[in-house]
């Protein structure tokens, strides 16, 4: 069996609004393995950052988990309190935000930031002895020492990242969720962010859940990916089995409209139609009123996920020998 460090089960997140609860997270079910980078990838509104706070268990109202199970290192982490669930976030599971500017305090310098994270967590441990640890950590993110006295407006936007990871990392974290981290960077810059989560992942035994909708992002970092959508799983996978050979329409309409150079066409493919309203997502597979290639079943029914290649799964009835088109 595969090493499971975090394993969510039949997830259920809901927003209440005057016009009724939005479905943004529907039953997804998700593993994610010891040691991995894994991409979480999908269109705006489909639910991956709710996703990635559910499991911190940092849903607030008007949200709510309405039910599913999160098993983190082999605890519940459902039957937590909020007190222990505080221990958890920071000490074991570190989140970065897609913009460290409005993360970080504007009047705390970086190395307060960095101490007061340690010795909130930490108690026993000694102003100085938080400091020492906080310049070690930074320096290791290729931050000067000297820039710990600077505050986050005097950093650039790679270096505020840095600093964020370095949150994340100053309580030896076991899993890093990333939400959006290269939205705010240069091509430059996210390709150094890119090589570092590679290092820390390997330096540090981080597990890595990257959160985005960049595909090259994820095809340049990710061991594996899941594609959502709706509030769905569609597809999850090794990255170049997926990337190879997409099984989801979905996924398939995601790729093709990725630019691509090596291609003869002129012109970007674009999926027609839009994300349904999660207020009254559609009946059966959430995809159908924009897949080229459902059927009658996806109209009315959900498909199953199943396993459609070694390692590769996906939602979609075009893999059931039982489903026809009417």
């Amino acid at each position: 069996m595969e090493d499971i460090l975090y394993s969510v089960r039949d997830l259920d997140v809901r927003y209440a609004t005057r016009s009724g609860d939005v479905y943004a997270v529907d039953n997804v079910s998700l593993d994610i393995r010891r040691g991995e980078i894994l991409g979480l990838v999908g269109e705006s509104g489909c639910g991956k950052s709710t996703f990635g706070k559910a499991i911190m268990r940092m849903i607030r109202l008007p949200g709510r988990i309405e039910s599913g199970e999160l098993w983190f290192d082999g605890n519940d982490l459902m039957t937590y309190s909020e007190k222990k669930m505080q221990s958890v976030r920071g000490g074991e599971i570190g989140m970065v935000f897609q913009d460290p500017m409005t993360s970080l305090n504007p009047v705390q310098r970086v190395v307060e930031h960095l101490t007061e994270t340690i010795r909130t967590h930490e108690p026993k441990v000694s102003e100085l002895a938080a400091t020492a640890r906080a310049e070690e950590l930074v320096e290791k993110l290729g931050i000067r020492r000297e820039r710990l006295s600077d505050y986050p407006h005097q950093l650039s936007g790679g270096m505020r990242q840095r600093v964020m990871i370095s949150l994340a990392l100053a309580l030896r974290t076991k899993l890093l969720i990333a939400d959006e981290p290269t939205t705010s960077l240069d091509v430059i810059v996210e390709a150094k962010f890119l090589d570092l989560l590679r290092e820390l992942r390997d330096e540090f035994d981080l597990t890595i859940l990257m959160i985005t909708h960049n595909i090259g992002v994820v095809a340049e970092v990710a061991d594996r990916v899941a594609v959502m959508y709706a509030g769905r799983m569609a597809e999850i996978g090794e990255v170049y089995g997926v990337f190879g050979e997409a099984k989801h329409p979905y996924t398939v309409g995601l790729l093709s409209s990725v630019p691509n150079i090596d291609l003869n066409a002129h012109d970007l493919y674009k999926m027609e139609g839009s994300p349904p309203n999660l207020l009254s997502p559609p009946s059966g597979c959430p995809f159908h009123p924009r897949c080229p290639k459902a059927m009658d079943v996806c109209t009315t029914d959900v498909p199953v996920f199943r396993e459609v290649a070694p390692d590769h799964s996906t939602a979609c009835w075009l893999y059931d020998e039982g489903a026809t088109n009417g």
